[in-house]
This record gives C-alpha cells, sequence and structure tokens, in this order.
C-alpha cells in the first residue's frame, strides 16, 4: 500500500491500515528510538508505546501527510519525554554501569567504545537541552531520518521555517557540544 493510500485509509479509521502501518514503520520507529535513547531495551518500549499513542491518536489524524513521518514525530516525542524522565533519575552509578556495558568483550577497543559512547551521550543530552522547536526539528531530522518536506507535513510549519528552524538548532547544538568540550 503506498503512502497516500495508507494515509487516506487511515484516516477513515480503518484497523487493516494500522496493521499495515505498524507492519512498514517497526524497524523505521526502532531505529528512531535507538538513537534517541542509545538503549535496546529503552528503544523497544519506546516503539510500542510509541504505536499504543498512535493507535489512540488515529482520529487526529489527517491524512495530509506521509503517515511515517507523523509516527516519527510521536516517536521522537515520546522519546523525548522518557530521556527527560530517566536523566532525571539518573545516578552516577547507573551511567557508569552504561559505559561499562559498552566495555564489555567484543569491542575491538574499550577505550575507543568508551569515546565513541561518551560523544554519542553528549550528543543526546545537548539535543535533549534544545528548546522547542530546535529540538523536535533536528530530532526529526537527524534521529528519525525524515526530509525537511516531511517535517514540514508532520509538524504543520512551513518549509522554510523548518529550514530556518533545523539550521538555528544546529548552530544552538554546535555551541552547546562547544562549551561542554571546553
Amino acid at each position: 500500500m503506498d503512502d497516500l493510500a495508507l494515509a487516506r485509509s487511515l484516516a477513515a479509521g480503518e484497523e487493516e491500515a494500522f496493521r499495515t502501518l505498524v507492519d512498514q514503520e517497526t524497524t523505521s520507529v526502532f531505529r528512531t528510538c535507538y538513537r534517541i535513547l542509545g538503549r535496546v531495551d529503552e528503544a523497544e518500549d519506546a516503539t510500542q508505546e510509541t504505536f499504543v499513542l498512535a493507535y489512540r491518536s488515529l482520529a487526529s489524524f489527517r491524512g495530509d501527510g506521509r503517515p511515517g513521518a507523523w509516527l516519527s514525530r510521536i516517536a521522537t516525542r515520546e522519546c523525548w519525554r522518557r530521556a527527560a524522565v530517566r536523566s532525571r533519575r539518573a545516578t552516577a552509578t547507573t551511567a557508569l554501569d552504561e559505559v561499562v556495558l559498552e566495555t564489555l568483550p567484543g569491542s575491538c577497543s574499550p577505550l575507543g567504545d568508551l569515546l565513541a559512547a561518551e560523544e554519542r551521550n553528549a550528543v543526546r543530552r545537548a539535543v535533549e537541552n534544545l528548546g522547542e522547536p530546535y529540538r523536535e526539528v533536528v530530532a526529526l531530522r537527524f534521529f528519525g531520518e525524515l526530509s525537511l518536506l516531511d517535517i514540514a507535513a508532520a509538524t504543520g510549519r512551513p518549509e522554510g521555517t523548518v529550514k530556518a528552524q533545523l539550521h538555528r538548532g544546529l548552530a544552538r547544538l554546535r555551541r552547546a557540544l562547544q562549551s561542554e568540550r571546553a
């Protein structure tokens, strides 16, 4: 089923269309969740919750954009919500455990893996700390892998506005990462 037909079927509330959406987008949603959360177990939970939220929101789906873009927006919001909860509960021990787990046998270079994990975590934290609408646009573009046109459709903003928000968000992200490294 192509995107337009799927969008129409979803907007009409057809349950078979939702099953098709789940089949087509599960991998993409999981990938988005994993990129934001960085842990398989959390990404799996967030993926499942994304589909639950999407199902509950079917009545509000207008059908005027790609269903995958709509789903990515739900996924990124759910992941940032989870990341905020996690950061409030985080302890030094938990962070240390995550670093140790990433350097277990099977890694080519524990130090290289540790540095890469620290860099990924720094980027996630910096994106998490971006204000809206920048966080949403940056997350949809780079974690959700959506085009600017898809982001515009998913958020209901003009494409030019999305481009400007992405540009400003990336500038803020760059400054935040530079100040963290200094």
